[in-house]
């Protein structure tokens, strides 16, 4: 028996990194997995991979009327929907504020936090529907900090937080938890790829990397908390945020 025997789970920006991660976890202990990303190719690849119990559909996440059409067909082939994760996320180029340009600020917002504002818009009936379940935002530690070089990021998730405990009370009446996690730096394309030819990538900056933990997070490691807020083991969690950074947040380490 899985903890998500019978259950439908949603997850944005499935098919690389955590999101693909998070589909795998669900999906081996039980559930039934819709793989939503905006490469349909990549996503009807993982669902044949995994076999009947999943489930891909196309997704942009800024697209409202594909979140429509995405859930729709999600229901028609699982039926109501247990759980989101709103997963995707999108990183930029560092540059200051003066040299961030309108489109830069606009795209970071769009998929960062207008995305899972629609996703919990959408999605949150279908949850009503199959008797109450959870929504789990993927925030980052960016969103308690301060960050030079990334405003349009570090805005965004910090609002993410604003988003994830007003969704908690309003949804609540229907039994539906919202909590968002915020993960430190986890080796994923987004970490270890530059977002620019010629710049370094983000993990770069954490080489090593000065954490309590000293090394960079694994993507299982962060799929293990979402499994675990998405299960009855944590009825009672809403509108709570879960730091998994390895001690980035608490400063710089002692050095070995």
């Amino acid at each position: 028996m899985g903890r998500f025997d019978g259950r439908t789970v949603f997850v944005t920006g499935a098919t690389s990194g955590m999101g693909a991660s998070h589909v795998r976890g669900f999906h081996a202990e039980g559930a039934q997995v819709v793989i939503a990303a905006r490469d349909e190719q990549a996503g009807a690849r993982f669902a044949e991979e995994l076999g009947e119990r999943a489930f891909a559909v196309r997704l942009d996440v800024t697209d409202e009327a594909e979140w429509i059409t995405a859930t729709a067909a999600a229901e028609e082939r699982f039926g109501p929907l247990s759980a989101l994760v709103n997963n995707a996320g999108a990183q930029h180029r560092a540059a200051l504020i003066e040299q961030t340009s309108r489109e830069v600020w606009d795209g970071a917002l769009a998929v960062n936090l207008t995305g899972q504002f629609l996703g919990i818009k959408h999605v949150a009936s279908s949850i009503t529907r199959a008797g109450g379940g959870s929504i789990t935002n993927i925030a980052s530690t960016m969103g308690n900090v301060g960050q030079a070089y990334y405003a349009p990021y570090v805005a965004s998730k910090w609002a993410l937080r604003g988003l994830t405990r007003t969704a908690a009370l309003e949804l609540g009446r229907n039994r539906i938890r919202v909590n968002s996690i915020h993960p430190g730096v986890v080796s994923t394309p987004l970490i270890t790829e530059p977002v620019t030819a010629g710049q370094p990538a983000i993990g770069d900056l954490y080489s090593p990397a000065p954490f309590a933990v000293p090394r960079l997070g694994d993507p299982a490691e962060v799929t293990a908390l979402v499994l675990y807020l998405a299960s009855d083991d944590a009825a009672f969690a809403t509108g709570s945020e879960f730091v998994l950074d390895g001690g980035l947040l608490l400063g710089p380490a002692l050095a070995a």
